[in-house]
């Protein structure tokens, strides 16, 4: 067969929604070529052929009348054409699993689709091709990448810990992930840009489609600096199920998913499904427990093996390189942490006003009182009680 595996894979795109486990399946058991000339002849299921002979009416490509060969390049080559050149038209480039840039991360999709059952968790399969604006290399932007999901009704905390989050993971040289909807997602964008870095927004239309409107200088600013991506053909319009199928990119593309905020049905948990099962790192940050926009965060925390994030370092820890370890956190240090466990139970024992001799200490700390007498002048040394009266008392101020 003389159709091309870019050129098949490019038609292939075109004519099926992303994600077909059929067509995938049939794609790397026999290539694109032979799995075009299938969904063309009716070698597959009557829904993928039907579904695949509406698009073809649509572009004005109805059945062929020469060879099967024939007439499956001609599809290929015109579908293929027009592809590009629209690509090019917009500024944009295709990327196949045969191109140097494509991100072997997204094979795993590959692992996780499931047969029989709900079409959405049945159809994970990686993209044909993807569809991409900017100038940064697609495998090189992923490599060290984390995605940050969350609900679009955001809260004022949820938009300050996105932006945070983004930010200081941009500062340190991660790519940061996310779907470009309003929230949590265009936040994140926005703080990876701000701190310089580079941001990804995976689109659930065409290249040529803004969607959200009100996202449209962010988007151009992602092309300009970072990657719009999507695995729809331009023109291809936003659906309610297209965001479903595309959260199965963001997962698979990135080390790890962070969930900021998210109801009870938000489609970021959708995305933090597809990074568990992708073996991904599954990562929630708590909120509010009286906030409905953190309710999903909670359930999802109940589940085994999702990590709990509060701070940029924790998410490093989690997908970052051996030895990128969180700092642990404590508390305002105090003079009175330098003290050994007597001088602790003497200084304890003095009180703020009364004089009390070095005896009376010892018998309130429970100590001895040669302890006592020895631990006292210590203490005294260091500021923390004066020597009045023939006793001890605390030194004003000395402790908070």
């Amino acid at each position: 067969m003389s159709t091309t595996d870019r050129a098949a894979r490019l038609a292939l795109a075109h004519l099926v929604e992303p994600g077909s486990r059929e067509l995938g399946l049939l794609v790397r058991r026999e290539g694109a070529p032979e799995a075009l000339l299938k969904a063309l002849r009716g070698g597959v299921s009557e829904p993928l052929a039907g579904a695949v002979r509406t698009r073809l009416d649509a572009a004005g490509l109805g059945p062929g009348t020469g060879s099967a060969d024939a007439w499956t390049g001609h599809v290929a080559d015109t579908l293929a054409a027009a592809m590009t050149q629209r690509a090019g038209e917009l500024g944009a480039r295709i990327v196949t699993a045969a191109d140097d840039e494509w991100p072997a991360a997204l094979d795993d999709l590959t692992r996780v689709s499931r047969d029989g059952g709900d079409v959405l968790r049945r159809d994970t399969d990686p993209p044909l091709c993807l569809w991409l604006r900017g100038p940064v290399r697609l495998d090189e932007a992923l490599e060290r990448s984390v995605s940050v999901v969350g609900a679009r009704a955001v809260t004022s905390y949820g938009q300050f810990v996105a932006s945070e989050f983004a930010f200081g993971l941009a500062e340190r040289g991660w790519t940061v992930v996310s779907g470009g909807a309003l929230g949590v997602d265009v936040t994140a964008h926005r703080g990876a840009l701000a701190a310089g870095g580079v941001t990804c927004a995976v689109l659930a239309c065409g290249i040529d489609q803004v969607y959200p409107v009100s996202n449209s200088a962010v988007f151009e600013r992602i092309a300009d600096e970072g990657l719009l991506m999507t695995e729809w053909p331009p023109g291809t319009r936003p659906h309610k199920t297209r965001f479903l199928t595309r959260n199965r990119v963001i997962a698979a593309a990135t080390r790890g998913t962070v969930m900021v905020e998210a109801g009870s049905r938000s489609g970021a948990r959708n995305t933090l499904g597809y990074a568990r099962r992708l073996e991904r790192s599954a990562m929630v940050v708590p909120g509010p427990v009286t906030s409905a926009m953190s309710v999903g965060c909670h359930v999802e925390l109940r589940i085994p093996g999702t990590v709990l994030v509060t701070r940029v370092e924790e998410i490093v820890e989690e997908i970052g390189h051996i030895g990128e370890l969180a700092e642990p956190i404590h508390g305002e240090e105090r003079p009175e942490d330098a003290l050994d466990a007597t001088q602790a139970r003497v200084l304890d024992a003095v009180a703020p006003r009364t004089v009390r001799t070095a005896e009376e200490i010892a018998a309130v700390a429970g100590v001895a009182g040669r302890d006592a007498r020895r631990t006292l002048p210590v203490l005294e040394q260091h500021g923390f009680v004066v020597h009045a009266d023939g006793g001890y008392r605390l030194a004003p101020r000395s402790r908070p």
